[in-house]
């Protein structure tokens, strides 16, 4: 196969090219409304996430296995949770209904004009990021207050602002002013995923053959899409995932429904000695460890890579940020809406003007990303031990995505068929009841990706580890 994309993921893998006709990626974009290829850019990190479950289970498959995904698949993958049916009234299923407030509050977080011609998005998804930018704008949480308060701002003065203020925003940027910035020369300068050994230990060579990740214990302190989404995976793949947050951190009910399947869920506050050591001695014993706070937040609590290397010899350890660990924005608040802002997505997305896109894609490519720089280096801690650091970014999930290239912009609306959808949907009995969600989209001849646990309800688990480790 031909892809450019792909070659990408296997230059960071570091055995070549699969063999001929290993990986099969069919479809194409346009899937949605938008000129960006975000359903055949998913698919190729999903078809780099089958290699790296293959290279982890080939010795003991006796061989490799054939690893297949449609873009169009893929795509749905992206905005999976509109995509999540309950129970309806007529004792069938209808589409999950979302969050009023969140809906609101969506439809704020938009590019406004400001006054020197450049155009602003604010964060205003989450209730406390909402205060802060309102605390700067001073006006009220509907359009038409906004918009005028944005247009009373200079754009760049606005982002120095938002940033002062700790609160989220960007100014719309191109792809060309992003690489021409301090900071998206960074990253541009960086591996699309970077894995760094932080410190040595044994080879952990992987003996449980049930799954590909049988035995394996993740510890996943994520939120709200990208790094329940690199969990998720692991999980899919047979690791013990146990997801652990506070009762008083916010969270999206539709997505903790839709990016916990397979996982555990536990409450620890770890600002709380009790529960920060309950934390420590489960790291102690864990082969992963996915966070995604702003850098260094882990690292005051006593969490940051070093640390854990030393208590865990051989523990992998994942970051997920916006911006990334370096440069002039590694220490801003990000989300979704900011990497597509900032990278040029937002910029190219409409026909008239600034837009986003149409599903969560750099959140979702990052989670996946994710996953893959994990099953990476566990398949090098399998060989040659060591404990390694793993790092994904919104950002550099954006301009992976900007530089696939574009379609003509389509029609407004595109969607899947409801055939197509139902296809894709697998029912589980949860903790909040019966739901039908997508399936692992992933094709795997051998091993087939699938969840062994149903989504579980916040907090419902004990702090503890249900699979033996060594």
């Amino acid at each position: 196969m031909t892809n450019s994309a792909f070659e990408t993921l296997m230059d960071i893998r570091g055995r070549g090219m699969p063999e001929a006709g290993e990986v099969e990626i069919t479809g194409a974009d346009p899937v949605f409304s938008t000129r960006f290829k975000i359903g055949e850019t998913c698919a190729t990190v999903l078809a780099g996430i089958g290699v790296a479950v293959t290279d982890i289970a080939e010795e003991r498959l006796g061989g490799r296995q054939k690893v297949s995904i449609d873009a169009r698949h893929a795509a749905a993958a992206l905005r999976s949770t509109l995509y999540l049916h309950t129970p309806d009234a007529n004792g069938g299923f209808s589409q999950i209904q979302m969050n009023p407030d969140m809906e609101h509050m969506r439809t704020l977080t938009q590019p406004w004009p400001t006054r020197d011609g450049r155009w602003f998005l604010p964060h205003f998804n989450l209730a406390h990021l909402r205060d802060r930018v309102l605390g700067v704008l001073k006006c009220d949480p509907n359009p038409d207050s906004v918009r005028n308060a944005v247009a009373q701002w200079d754009a760049l003065d606005l982002e120095a602002a938002i940033a002062e203020a700790r609160a989220c925003g960007a100014m719309v940027r191109s792809n060309a002013e992003w690489l021409d910035h301090p900071h998206g020369k960074g990253l541009a300068a960086k591996p699309l995923v970077e894995i760094t050994k932080i410190g040595d230990s044994d080879p952990e060579p992987l003996t449980d053959y049930t799954a590909p990740l049988a035995g394996l214990r993740v510890l996943d302190l994520t939120r709200i899409l990208a790094g329940p989404i690199a969990a998720r995976t692991l999980a899919e793949n047979g690791a013990d995932v146990l997801m652990v947050t506070a009762k008083h951190l916010p969270q999206v009910a539709e997505h903790v429904m839709d990016t916990s399947h397979g996982k555990r869920s536990t409450f620890l506050d770890l600002t709380k000695p009790d529960d920060a050591a309950t934390l420590k001695a489960l790291a102690s014993s864990a082969d992963v460890f996915s966070q995604g706070y702003r850098p260094g937040a882990m690292a005051a609590l006593g969490f940051s890579p070093e640390e854990l290397a030393e208590r865990r010899p051989g523990i992998i350890y994942l970051s997920i940020s916006c911006y990334g660990s370096e440069g002039p924005f590694k220490d801003r608040a990000g989300w979704e809406q900011l990497a597509q802002t900032v990278t040029g997505i937002c910029h190219d997305g409409g026909a008239n003007g600034p837009a986003l896109l149409p599903a969560s894609a750099c959140d979702y490519t990052t989670g996946y990303l994710g996953a893959y720089g994990v099953l990476l280096a566990l398949a090098r801690r399998a060989r040659e031990g060591g404990s390694y650091h793993v790092r994904v970014s919104l950002c550099q999930s954006g301009m992976y995505i900007f530089n696939k290239g574009k379609v003509p912009l389509p029609e407004p609306d595109m969607d899947l068929s409801p055939a197509e959808i139902a296809a894709l949907h697998t029912q589980s009995d949860t903790g909040h009841g019966p739901l039908r969600h997508l399936a692992p989209i992933l094709k795997l001849s051998k091993t087939q990706p699938h969840w062994s646990r149903p989504t579980p309800v916040l907090g419902g688990d004990s702090p503890e580890w249900l699979i033996a480790n060594g």
